[in-house]
Formats: structure tokens, sequence, C-alpha cells
């Protein structure tokens, strides 16, 4: 796991968001049960995810004001050392909309890629690319990354955002565990410190239950207790207090 720490404005413009709706996520739930808050909880779980990756991804005004992202700006650094050292790297996101945030500054930096996504016609092309050391950067969606996939030219993984499902996120790392592989394989988990992000993988680890439940757009929250639900939206001394 690699710890990032948000620059000033990124921290702020988080800070922000989750105050305003950890007071939201409590008023649903002194109303309603924890499950039928489901949609406001994950919504909520989403903004904040979106804002340690890049605020642009956030649909909000206030997050209009910060165009930096340290998340993007510690990949970048990443990919610059490790290209030279001949390292092939496959990059997965949840989030096809940050994949194209990143690949400007790939193509910026002069850092040759391919790309697979869900609404990728020809698949067969770009993993021919990259297995025949054409580019040596393979940007995977989660969720396409997760099937049909052998990649047993990679080296490198790393995960721009975690996966609350613990599966899913090893089901894509295996792409490149296959049989034919014959190198080690360095997976990379890029955490935002002191947030959401590393807040559900601590619950992860604490509560057993927790490991199996996909805190998705479309996921059950049922194993959550209104405890879980302040840890993962409160402040840094909430947590200190925990």
């Amino acid at each position: 796991m690699r710890r990032i720490t948000l620059a000033p404005e990124q921290r702020e413009l988080y800070e922000t968001i989750r105050a305003t709706l950890h007071d939201k996520v409590r008023e649903q739930i002194a109303t309603l049960s924890i499950a039928q808050s489901r949609i406001v909880v994950l919504d909520a779980l989403l903004k904040l995810r979106q804002v340690c990756c890049d605020p642009r991804l956030v649909k909000l005004a206030s997050a209009r004001q910060v165009d930096t992202s340290s998340k993007l700006d510690d990949l970048m650094e990443m990919i610059g050392e490790m290209i030279p050292e001949g390292r092939r790297i496959l990059l997965f996101s949840q989030f096809t909309s940050m994949l194209d945030l990143i690949k400007p500054r790939l193509t910026a930096a002069g850092i040759t890629f391919v790309e697979l996504r869900g609404d990728t016609r020809d698949r067969a092309a770009p993993v021919q690319s990259f297995e025949n050391g054409e580019v040596p950067l393979f940007l995977i969606s989660l969720k396409a990354g997760g099937r049909g996939l052998n990649l047993t030219s990679a080296d490198t993984v790393i995960h721009y955002d975690p996966w609350w499902n613990p599966a899913v996120e090893e089901q894509a790392s295996d792409r490149a565990h296959r049989i034919g592989q014959t190198k080690s394989v360095f997976v990379y988990k890029l955490i935002a410190a002191d947030t959401v992000e590393e807040r559900v993988l601590e619950l992860q680890q604490r509560k057993a239950e927790l490991a199996n439940i996909a805190l998705s757009e479309d996921g059950d929250i049922s194993g959550l207790a209104f405890n879980d639900i302040d840890y993962l939206f409160g402040s840094d001394i909430d947590r200190l207090a925990a």
C-alpha cells in the first residue's frame, strides 16, 4: 500500500465535503434505518472517493476551484521512474472518467499506452500491443479487466483507487499472475492517507464480515453498524477516539 498525503487545497476540499456529507448521512439514518439509507450513504462514499482520486471527478461547484490531485501527481512520478527501469505496468481504476484524466498527463510526458474499458470493441488489439512490448503501460477499467485477460508480460500492477470488494481487486491483479508468468509481480495500491479510502480498508481488517461487502454504487451496506458509518465519515479526531 502506498499512502499519499493530499495537498492542502485538496485536503481542505475533502474535509469540507466530508463534514457536509457526514451531517446528511447522520440525519438520514436517524430517520430511517441504515439499510434504507443505502443510496445516500453510497452516494456520499462515492463523492469522497472521487475527491481522493481527483477533484475534477466531483460534480460540485466547490470542487471546480481545486485543480490539484496529489494522487495523480504521485502516479506520474511512479510511472516516470518505473518505465525507464523497463517495468511493464497494468494500471487499474474503477472510474473510466479517471482514466480520461490520466491519459492527457501520460501523453504530455511522452508515455505511450493502450487502454481497455467496458466499451472497448476490439479487446484483442490492446492486449496484443502490450504483450508484444509495443507499449509499457496498459490502462484498464477494473470491471473490464476482471474477465478473460492473460497479461503475463506485466510485472507491475497499480490500483489507482481501492475497490471495496477485495475479491474483485484480487481478480484484476491476477491478470498478471496467469500461467506462463515467469517474473515477480509487484502490486501497488494508491491510498489517500487519513481519508475514507484508508478507513474502509481498516474496517475490512477489523471486521471480518466487511471483507465481502462491496461498497460500490450497487453495494450492500447491511453489514455496517451506526458506529461504522460514523467511523467512515468522521474527522481525524473521531478516528483517534474510535
